[in-house]
């Protein structure tokens, strides 16, 4: 009787709707742990091996995926056999080249990727930075400087690394190249694992006798004072990149850069929105009802605006070209918009409240709106009173 085969899905241990990403993952830890290069002799871990590379194999191919989530095993039951598959399983098609790899690198310990020569040409990394600057310094640009700790080819040496007077040698394990060839047999054949020169880590030159100055590494450590233009318009999170001024290259490659991200403080007024700014603005009830001027800020300074007489509450205006300047082209700027908010006042004095009382009788009386209807309501409830008992007693007094 056949054995009876594990859902796919449960060899790799990932659910069903898993994306390509997971499944990769979680076959590259069962194919690390259980493959016979690292169990030798090991038949269970043989088994769970084939049967872990049988769920990748499917699973990582789309076609054959789709089929077994509609039929399950049976998709490939029956003339699916072929030559170098495991229990008349084919894995014609499936790519384990990445996998097979990375394990092959950790058992040598190194890497296979990396087509390119190992001793050619690199740029150096990149140096991250932070800067704060106020909300202002955002919106016209501003001059920072920065202090770095940056490295330097060293004078004595020349970025040789080698003792003044000798030189750097051809490395004997890697002959130059940079690289060095694994070669190990697994279940797929022949794997050629190609890694970077433990020896020589790349370079594909040995430094016997090392320069004092710099230990050997071609580089002495300086501090820097760095000027950082900050443009006009710039947001906060966005960076500001400076050529040239990050870690030096390596073999000869060029220098990376400097990466200056900007964080823009919070500003107690202003807010902003792309190249548009936002505030709101506080007018009196008078000034609401009869008009006037007031003075609004802005990131130019204070301008004057005259306000309508029979302005709402929430009423939005717009200050045209009193925004951010554009990062493309400095001379075109967004708008500020303002909202206007009628303040209610806490406290009034004696007079002032009489004089709003007076002018609500002129308006519609509106703090006396309501004494009609009370007086209605009392006399309603007097009637009410007077009812059909009341009369009848009436008729039997007369």
């Amino acid at each position: 009787m056949a054995e009876t085969k594990r859902d796919y899905y449960e060899v790799l241990g990932v659910s069903k709707d898993a994306d390509e990403a997971a499944i990769k993952k979680a076959y590259r830890a069962l194919a690390k742990k259980y493959h016979p290069d690292m169990n030798p002799g090991d038949k269970e871990a043989e088994k769970k091996f084939k049967e872990a590379s049988e769920a990748y194999a499917v699973l990582s191919d789309a076609e054959k995926r789709r089929q077994y989530d509609q039929f399950g095993h049976a998709a490939f039951e029956g003339g699916a056999g072929g030559a170098g598959g495991f229990g008349g399983f084919d894995f014609s098609g499936a790519d384990f080249s990445d996998i097979f790899g990375d394990i092959f690198g950790d058992l040598f310990g190194g890497s296979r990727r990396g087509g390119r020569a190992g001793n050619g040409p690199m740029k150096g990394a990149n140096i991250r930075k932070s800067i704060r600057i106020t909300f202002e310094e955002a919106v016209f640009g501003c001059e920072k400087e920065i202090d770095l700790i940056l490295k330097d080819p060293c004078e004595d040496c020349h970025g040789t690394g080698a003792k003044p007077g000798t030189s750097p040698e051809t490395c004997p394990k890697c002959g130059g190249r940079g690289q060095v060839v694994y070669t190990s047999q697994s279940f797929f054949g022949t794997v050629q694992n190609v890694q970077t020169c433990p020896n020589c880590g790349g370079s594909g030159k040995v430094i016997k006798e090392k320069c004092p100055k710099c230990a050997g590494t071609g580089y002495t450590s300086s501090k820097k004072r760095i000027k950082v233009t900050i443009p006009a318009g710039i947001d906060n999170g966005q960076s500001v990149r400076i050529r040239d001024k990050g870690e030096p290259g390596v073999n000869g490659g060029p220098r990376g850069d400097l990466l200056v991200e900007v964080n823009v403080s919070h500003h107690p007024i202003f807010q902003r929105q792309d190249v548009h700014i936002f505030s709101t603005v506080p007018i009196s009830f008078a000034v609401a009802t009869l008009g006037g001027d007031i003075r609004i800020k802005t990131v130019d300074g204070d301008v004057i605006y005259t306000v309508k007489p029979g302005t709402k509450t929430d009423t939005k205006v717009r200050l045209k070209g009193k925004g951010v300047p554009s990062l493309r082209n400095s001379q075109v700027r967004g708008d500020h918009y303002v909202t206007l908010v009628i303040q209610t006042p806490e406290r009034l004095s004696a007079e002032a409240k009489e004089a709003l009382r007076r002018f609500d009788e002129l308006t519609g009386n509106t703090l006396h709106q309501n004494d009609d209807t009370d007086e209605k309501s009392e006399k309603g409830d007097k009637k009410k009173k007077k009812g059909f008992m009341d009369k009848m007693k009436e008729v039997f007094e007369d």
